[in-house]
């Protein structure tokens, strides 16, 4: 068995025989994989893509899930007597909750693999979905150069374990105080952009939206980015916010078709933590 919490936990070999299984479910294969096994799950109740593809890969393998608000592993109760009742009938543990912290205990606590489904600092299966579905486009993803559009959160740090693991260059656009460790950082899209090949976006918080006035993804921003360059923003997005009305509507856009693939390859990752093939 094997966690998946953060990517950088990853070898690029392992995050390949992730994808390598994806493409078999693809194919139709693996099909009843799940029969006979229970997978708990904790997620808030705002939670829309990750949980429906999770819920929907577990029904479709024939396994059974169990859901509870991720709030329950708050309570008073221990987390080491919570997981040492699960570690009787549960064969995987799903969690979606703030405090990466907290997903960190369990595992120590967890004879069954745990899968990190988003915390405050990173979404490693939301990541993992979209490199997955850049590599069916892209000869090789790792030489196309990524910018990132947003603060410092989760899909920004999860870009940057994703540029540490495969090695591309990743940069960010932002406004000043929002920056990202040791990445090179612009404060003006339309300087950031350019030679681009990848843009990535995450939704902004009201407190930021003046600071990224400069740093909005639109077409005529899209226009300077390299031949071929695509946008990707992380949903949910906001149109005239981090992105324009305009560009969602617009050739750039993969958003749509990228997320298609979260089913399958979180299919993958439950069949890779729980060493079923």
């Amino acid at each position: 068995m094997k966690n998946l919490i953060r990517l950088t936990d990853y070898s690029v070999n392992e995050i390949n025989n992730i994808y390598s299984v994806a493409d078999e479910i693809e194919e139709g294969k693996h099909k009843d994989i799940l029969k006979g096994k229970t997978i708990v799950m904790f997620f808030p109740n705002n939670s829309i893509r990750t949980r429906v593809t999770f819920e929907k890969g577990i029904y479709l393998f024939g396994g059974q899930s169990i859901l509870f608000p991720s709030e329950t592993l708050d309570k008073k109760e221990d987390l080491r007597d919570v997981i040492g009742y699960l570690n009787n009938w549960a064969d995987l543990i799903i969690i979606r909750h703030k405090d990466i912290g907290v997903i960190e205990k369990i595992a120590g606590y967890s004879k069954v693999p745990v899968v990190n489904a988003m915390t405050d600092v990173n979404h490693p299966c939301e990541i993992l979905t979209d490199i997955y579905a850049l590599s069916k486009i892209r000869e090789d993803f790792t030489k196309d150069k990524f910018l990132f559009c947003g603060v410092k959160g989760n899909i920004g740090m999860t870009w940057k374990e994703a540029s540490e693991v495969f090695g591309f260059e990743l940069e960010q656009c932002c406004g000043k105080g929002y920056e990202i460790e040791d990445l090179k950082c612009y404060d003006d899209i339309n300087d950031a952009i350019v030679g681009k090949d990848v843009i990535c976006t995450d939704s902004l918080p009201s407190s930021a939206l003046e600071a990224f006035k400069k740093c909005q993804v639109g077409i005529e921003a899209m226009d300077k980015a390299n031949e071929g360059a695509i946008l990707n923003p992380c949903p949910p997005f906001y149109r005239g916010e981090e992105v324009s009305e305009d560009v969602i509507d617009s050739k750039y856009f993969v958003g749509y078709g990228f997320k298609k693939s979260l089913l399958i390859v979180q299919q993958a990752i439950m069949i890779n933590c729980m060493s079923l093939l």
